[in-house]
Formats: C-alpha cells, structure tokens, sequence
C-alpha cells in the first residue's frame, strides 16, 4: 500500500501524520503541525490534514 506525502514542504507521509494523531490524540490542525511538522511551511497540505483528523476522530475542533 502506498504511503502519501501529504506535506510536500516537510515531506510528512500520510502514516505519520495518522500514527501521530493516534498516539498524542491530537484534535487541531494546530497540534498536528506542532507534533510533525506538517502544514506549518506553505499550509497547502492543511485541507489534507483536516481530513485525517475527521476520519480519526470523527470531527475537527477548530
């Protein structure tokens, strides 16, 4: 199975970013850009990271 890079800027794959959320129960986009890097450089990525945020947890809190 391939494994996205969803911030192209950090190179931060999309397991990562899941993996992260998981083990440190992140709930922002905030948080996951504090914990992995992700999104933090051009937030072009940051729609992405919203989206595995909802499929965790089942919603975002902004």
């Amino acid at each position: 199975m391939e494994d996205p890079i969803i911030c192209t800027c950090n190179e931060i794959t999309q397991s990562e970013i899941e993996k992260a959320i998981r083990d440190q129960k992140l709930k922002t986009i905030e948080e996951v850009g504090d914990a992995t890097s992700a999104g933090t450089v051009c937030g072009g990525c940051v729609d992405d990271i919203y989206l595995l945020l909802e499929k965790i947890n089942g919603k975002v809190d902004l």
